[in-house]
């Protein structure tokens, strides 16, 4: 009678639990992190800026559309003159809070609490995004300071979240509880640009950051009452499931074992996974972070429309990673393909088609709907990253889980730096087209790098030194 009322009024088993609210946590952090990306549209006081410089902000090689009988064009003035520059400057300050965090949080995702380094990630993110419209409005540089926290915050999710999956995952499940974790990142992407686009055009710009601050607090209290670091520590899950998981992964609690250093570089596999991840991760941030001014500069769709397709857009993520993660434990499991088989397809979709659709924007000129289609494209299907290189780290070693994915992380944050920096540098010399196609092959070509690197070096198998 004591176990049916463990778990979640006995119904639903522990495992659930952390993947739905793992998934949360991270479509908190992640729409925190972009809703900037969609708000600075709005901020940008873009008639300043022409009167400043002299330039149009679209230059003559732009595209031109008759939307006299609708609102697509229309770009709203905000109250700050930042040119292209300081805009990539600001949007890529999160980054250097990231890169801050993810080393350590490794270590102290595995050596100390899992649980607790994600709920601090959480909280600083919410805290600072409810500052987010104050500190704009006193300097610039305050935004920045904001946003390097909220970057601190980002860069322990990752490792906190391989460390919870590595010490509650089934490795028959581990590929579905991976990509329903780390789905929440696409799924709060779009609840974060449609409320951002939404909020924008029905009250004034801060109020992107004040409610989406109160509806994230939300999660704050479930995680600490609902959640624990491995199931030896669970109050609430059943006898039945901690004995299933320790069947299967032994005993959960932190081992003690050092972190095979001269092993771990040595290993062509590890290799695999951080190259394909950094060059990935240029694509990524493109898309987070550089893809609404696309929209804008170039298919001149304004901030309610960009956010509504950049929201449908990330929903079709969301659903294809579930499915994806799905139809590949499935295979997995009826040993049909090989868990080394699985990740290089996942990552082969994840880099392949995004990056066509990236060169095929350079050069469908002024068509609006095929630039949208394959925006989209590209958005849905660079998901297979969830259960590709990124669930990677923990078939090769579940001990080390966090370690290695804060060791990727921490390469892979470099393009989130320099991704805005550069597309600013360039639009700022020349805001048309020529600047999107040298963005655009340069994403297209790390893209192809990822694709023959992890295709040739990658796998799926526990490597020797997990065990070192």
């Amino acid at each position: 009678m004591e176990e049916e009322k463990k778990g979640f009024f006995g119904v639903i088993n522990c495992r659930i639990i952390l993947a739905f609210l793992g998934a949360v946590g991270m479509a908190i952090v992640y729409g925190l992190k972009v809703n900037l990306s969609i708000a600075i549209v709005a901020m940008i006081n873009h008639t300043a800026l022409v009167n400043t410089s002299g330039d149009e902000h679209v230059t003559a090689d732009a595209c031109h559309f008759d939307d006299s009988n609708n609102e697509k064009s229309v770009l709203a003035d905000g109250p700050f003159p930042w040119s292209a520059s300081l805009q990539g400057i600001i949007l890529s300050s999160y980054f250097w809070g990231y890169l801050i965090a993810l080393l350590p949080a490794g270590v102290i995702a595995e050596n100390s609490s899992a649980k607790w380094t994600m709920f601090f990630a959480v909280v600083i993110n919410v805290v600072c995004t409810a500052l987010t419209p104050i500190c704009s409005h006193l300097h610039y540089s305050l935004l920045v300071l904001m946003r390097v926290a909220e970057g601190i915050g980002g860069g322990v999710t990752f490792p906190a979240m391989h460390v919870l999956l590595a010490k509650w995952s089934l490795p028959t499940q581990r590929t579905m509880m991976s990509s329903v974790v780390y789905s929440g990142t696409s799924l709060g992407t779009v609840l974060s640009t449609l409320l951002a686009g939404v909020i924008e055009l029905h009250m004034d710009w801060e109020w992107i950051f004040y409610l989406m601050a109160i509806g994230s607090a939300i999660w704050i209290p479930l995680w600490v009452v609902l959640v624990h670091d491995n199931p030896n520590k669970s109050p609430i899950v059943t006898e039945k499931e901690k004995k299933m998981i320790n069947d299967a992964l032994g005993d959960t609690e932190h081992t003690g074992k050092k972190f095979p250093i001269k092993a771990v570089f040595s290993s062509l596999p590890f290799w695999a996974i951080l190259i394909a991840h950094t060059c990935s991760n240029w694509g990524w941030y493109m898309i987070l972070i550089i893809l609404p001014l696309y929209l804008r500069d170039i298919v001149r769709l304004n901030v309610m429309v960009t956010a509504k397709w950049i929201a449908i857009a990330f929903f079709g993520m969301w659903l294809f990673s579930l499915g994806f993660g799905t139809l590949m434990d499935t295979l997995r499991k009826k040993e049909k393909i090989s868990t080394t088989v699985a990740r290089k397809i996942a990552t082969i979709i994840s880099c392949a088609i995004p990056g066509g659709c990236f060169v095929a924007l350079c050069f469908i000129g002024c068509n609006r709907w095929l630039a949208i289609v394959l925006t989209c494209t590209a958005i849905i299907t660079i998901a297979g990253m969830f259960s590709g290189f990124l669930s990677n780290h923990i078939d090769i070693a579940p001990n080390h889980a966090g370690t290695l994915v804060a060791i990727t992380n921490f390469v892979a944050t470099f393009p989130g730096i320099i991704v805005p920096v550069f597309a600013g540098a360039l639009r700022e010399i020349d805001p048309g087209m020529f600047s999107w196609r040298i963005i655009f092959l340069s994403t297209s070509t790390l893209s192809a790098v990822a694709v023959c690197v992890y295709t040739i070096f990658a796998s799926g198998n526990e490597q020797p030194w997990n065990n070192d």
